[in-house]
């Protein structure tokens, strides 16, 4: 069984940090170029189409989609394993794409992820502590007695007893792994934790454990999460503001319970409506069931990216791409959201 998480937490930000921009993203696009064969122009798939966002310190920004929206994409252009082909990203201040490789591997220290599945991102050869103590070793100049006190203090942090340090991973349950993996990903005390489906391959009572531990985390230590998730129902539980993408753009975008109450795009209807125990306390009036697949990426619509499988499609929809704009208050990329506002 999982241990209770720790709700008493040492705090380790310095006071008024909380609040201060700690990702900037303007119009960040990603395109592969994909081979088609000898003396064939290749093609070109646009993952991320130019999306737009800020995370704040102590707060989080989920990121929603179906599969293949380029939610994924974009969580790891943000932890710098992929460079963005266009676009503007700034962690901490400093520019991350055109940043000089000592600078970019500081960045890299303060970005950490954590991973869908736990087991796979750990090392089954490994014991826990040496698996927590690895990046104090390659990134710091600790001792091997401080690395050690640092692996052991953290395993409390996140709920584990002290005996967890010297076992390997098949000996713990899901819960358990992800709050090792979560231990890890603080070692290198981060600014910015990349979540990608963190609790998807839980079981939903683990889910809320984790959850509730990841608050205390960002709570106790100000920091700022990149939530990327499928399940709204998780979303509801742990953003703070939302950012809706399809096919690798942004349809809609802002504060978590305005969006919540009174969705404004077709797309965001449908995924809370398709959601057990969500369509009922939103701006939906009726379930949507969304008709055809999505788009292939490397030849998507003309005009709006949902046009092929929105129920209020009209040619306008079809011929002109509509702009991220401000509709009672926040951003909606449709011609007409106005239409959706429920007096």
């Amino acid at each position: 069984m999982n241990a209770p998480h720790n709700t008493a937490l040492p705090a380790t930000r310095a006071p008024g940090f909380s609040g201060q921009a700690v990702v900037e993203a303007k119009d960040l696009k990603r395109v592969y170029e994909i081979r088609r064969g000898f003396m064939r122009a290749p093609d070109h798939l646009q993952a991320v189409g130019g999306v737009s966002f800020t995370v704040h310190a102590g707060k989080t920004l989920a990121v929603v989609g179906e599969s293949g929206c380029g939610k994924s994409t974009l969580a790891r252009m943000v932890s710098l394993i992929e460079t963005p082909t266009g676009g503007q990203l700034r962690i901490k201040g400093v520019d991350a794409v055109n940043a000089p490789p000592d600078e970019r591997m500081k960045l890299r220290k303060a970005v950490q992820l954590v991973f869908q599945n736990p087991y796979g991102s750990l090392n089954p050869r490994k014991k826990i502590g040496a698996i927590l103590e690895a990046p104090l070793e390659i990134n710091t100049a600790l001792t091997a007695t401080e690395r050690a006190a640092k692996a052991r203090a953290m395993l409390a942090m996140v709920g584990l007893r002290p005996e967890h340090y010297h076992r390997y991973p098949h000996m713990f349950s899901g819960g358990q792994r992800q709050r090792i993996a979560i231990a890890r990903a603080l070692m290198l005390n981060p600014t910015l934790v990349v979540a990608d489906e963190p609790v998807s391959a839980l079981d939903v009572s683990i889910q809320a454990q984790v959850l509730n531990l990841l608050a205390d985390l960002q709570q106790s230590m100000g920091l700022a999460y990149l939530f990327i998730s499928h399940d709204l129902g998780v979303v509801r539980h742990i953003a703070h503001d939302v950012l809706v993408m399809y096919l690798g753009h942004t349809v809609e975008q802002g504060e978590k319970g305005a969006l919540f109450a009174q969705p404004l795009h077709p797309y965001t209807q449908a995924l809370l409506a398709s959601t057990p125990g969500l369509a009922g306390s939103t701006g939906v009036k009726q379930r949507i069931v969304l008709k055809g697949e999505l788009p292939s990426p490397l030849n998507p619509p003309t005009g709006c990216v949902f046009s092929t499988r929105c129920p209020h499609v009209t040619e306008r929809c079809r011929a002109e791409r509509p702009k991220l704009r401000e509709v009672a208050e926040r951003q909606v990329a449709c011609h007409y959201a106005e239409n959706f506002i429920i007096a």
